[in-house]
């Protein structure tokens, strides 16, 4: 199947940037973590909890990694021939994805940081591949090899960022 895909489509410049510039939006704030320590880690949920107890979304959804997203994935998709503001909208369109995993995670009564295979992966690649997918001249076999691949890459650099000891957890 992969093989027939990669004849048909020959995984596109279009494709392979928008898949860019969705690990971009979402390797960035695990990054930004690294550089900042516990400086400007302000929780985008301000610490705010619901009727089950549980924190809205968790202390690692900070305003500085949301930043940080924004920023270098504006400046990637610029670079890459596209809008900043492009670059913007796949940004937040992917830490949306990853706010609703984490939304999801806290009412499901799984800590921050635990492992949800596939809801950590699927809302955070999914939401802005369907949103932009125009824009690519993407289709719906490529959004969903995309969102494939994501995962795929994903999980990959989760393992490599925790041997470098830039992640806290393998995943």
């Amino acid at each position: 199947m992969i093989e027939c895909f990669i004849k048909q489509y020959h995984m596109s410049p279009e494709y392979i940037t928008l898949l860019s510039l969705i690990i971009i939006a979402n390797s960035t704030p695990v990054l930004m973590r690294l550089c900042f320590k516990n400086r400007l880690n302000t929780a985008i949920d301000f610490g705010a909890t619901l009727a089950d107890g549980q924190r809205l979304f968790g202390n690692s959804k900070t305003w500085r990694g949301l930043a940080g997203a924004l920023l270098t994935t504006s400046l990637a998709a610029w670079l890459t021939g596209y809008s900043a503001w492009m670059g913007g909208a796949v940004a937040m369109l992917a830490l949306l994805g990853d706010l609703f995993s984490s939304f999801l995670k806290r009412r499901l009564g799984m800590k921050p940081g635990s492992m949800a295979l596939f809801l950590d992966q699927i809302p955070e690649s999914l939401l802005p591949a369907i949103v932009v997918m125009n824009e690519f001249s993407l289709g719906l076999i490529e959004v969903i090899f995309l969102i494939i691949s994501f995962i795929v890459i994903e999980l990959l650099l989760s393992a490599i960022f925790f041997r470098l000891g830039v992640r806290k957890s393998p995943y």
